[in-house]
């Protein structure tokens, strides 16, 4: 692995000094995420459909887009494998293209699993693409966003030189914590090469329970529960005709205590395959619900009333709402940033050019994000783009 990375290193190198834009990419399974970069590589008369694989193609996102030409592409994939795992420390440390799935088949093996449920949007998705994306799972609710266990990370400069931050346990966690800012920084500080990320132990007893209800009691209900101590891993609350719909909540922990919440919750209970298939779709995002366009991703005190934007979709006991919604995105926005919270416009078929995909910052913090930026990537070579849209001129 050592010859791959000392290659991915030359390669930041060359395009440094040619002034290059390199867009990272592993298992390209997240391409839809973000800024639609691959615009500005669209050829006029060009036909998407006649492109070649390799590149990022997102025709979910825009009917005309071609992939990035492959000498613009920075492919981590082949820098992958497991480097270090400890299940009496519950950290594991491996490479950034890495598989999710190799990773979670070892960490099953062992009871253990990465706590925050990252969605993985299919078999190549990556560890490092992971982490860049910064999503987190149904379990999000109970255990923690994903940037709460990132003990370390090494990071390519765009220099060419490889930095590392942070460590294995949380002792090296010290001072101005780089590794957790690379959550969600879609690779806007340079590629992610290695991750340390802490695991927890798989629950001993788990159970589904599935509650007919309307969005308005559903709420209620969160609200109620917040007040209780219920072993809540993870809600989801699915709309069906008018404002009818289905709760569903899972409990995880001992056995006393999920016989215990089963019931104060009540409703009926799920076969374990049922559930399983149930919250893979909502991990996943491959339930019908997600594949409506333009979906926004909402995120709102969990207190939030209903917010009567369109067919909605909750999670994490109310604070993250999906939303389809041909409402304006400044309309909708203002509607949101109201109620303490902000949207994100997660999927797209056709977007206009003044929307940006990431509720806008105030004035001061876009300045610290870019700033940051340019700090580790003075050039602008990485992913430039793609958390914000190029500033012209």
């Amino acid at each position: 692995m050592q010859q791959v990375l000392t290659q991915l290193c030359q390669r930041v190198r060359a395009a440094r000094e040619s002034g290059t834009t390199l867009f990272i990419q592993g298992g390209n399974t997240k391409a839809f995420y973000g800024e639609p970069i691959a615009t500005r590589f669209s050829t006029p008369g060009a036909d998407p459909a006649a492109a070649p694989a390799t590149g990022q193609k997102n025709a979910e996102n825009a009917g005309a887009m071609t992939p990035i030409p492959s000498e613009n592409i920075l492919d981590l994939s082949a820098y992958r494998g497991i480097i270090n795992y400890e299940p009496s420390e519950l950290v594991i440390t491996a490479r950034a293209g890495t598989p999710l799935s190799e990773i979670e088949a070892t960490l099953a093996q062992k009871g253990q699993a990465l706590a925050f449920e990252p969605p993985r949007f299919g078999a190549a998705s990556t560890l490092g693409g992971c982490v860049a994306a910064g999503l987190s799972g149904p379990r999000r609710m109970a255990v923690g966003k994903l940037g709460d266990f990132i003990l370390g990370a090494r990071l390519l400069h765009s220099s060419g030189e490889v930095m590392s931050f942070g460590g294995e346990v949380m002792k090296n966690v010290a001072g101005y914590d780089v590794s957790r800012l690379l959550a969600g920084s879609l690779g806007s500080l340079g590629p992610i090469v290695e991750v340390s990320v802490k695991v927890l132990p798989i629950a001993p007893c788990e159970q589904t329970r599935r509650i007919d209800i309307d969005e308005a009691g559903a709420l209620g209900l969160f609200n109620t529960w917040r007040g209780l101590p219920l072993p809540l891993s993870a809600t989801a609350w699915v709309p069906a005709e008018s404002r009818s719909g289905t709760l569903y909540v899972r409990l995880s922990g001992s056995r006393p205590a999920v016989d215990s919440a089963i019931a104060q919750v009540g409703g009926d209970a799920l076969s374990d395959d049922a559930a399983a298939a149930f919250w893979d779709s909502m991990r996943d995002q491959t339930h019908p619900f997600f594949a409506q366009r333009p979906l926004w991703r909402i995120a709102v005190p969990p207190t939030t009333g209903t917010l009567d934007l369109g067919p909605t979709l909750i999670e994490w006991n109310g604070g993250l709402r999906w939303v389809s919604t041909p409402m304006a995105a400044s309309e909708l926005r203002s509607k949101v940033q109201a109620c303490g919270g902000h949207a994100t416009l997660y999927r797209y078929d056709n977007k206009p050019a003044d929307v940006p995909v990431f509720h806008p910052l105030s004035s001061a913090l876009e300045r610290i994000n870019r700033r940051m930026m340019e700090q580790f990537d003075p050039t602008g070579i990485f992913n430039t783009g793609r958390r914000f849209p190029v500033v012209q001129g």
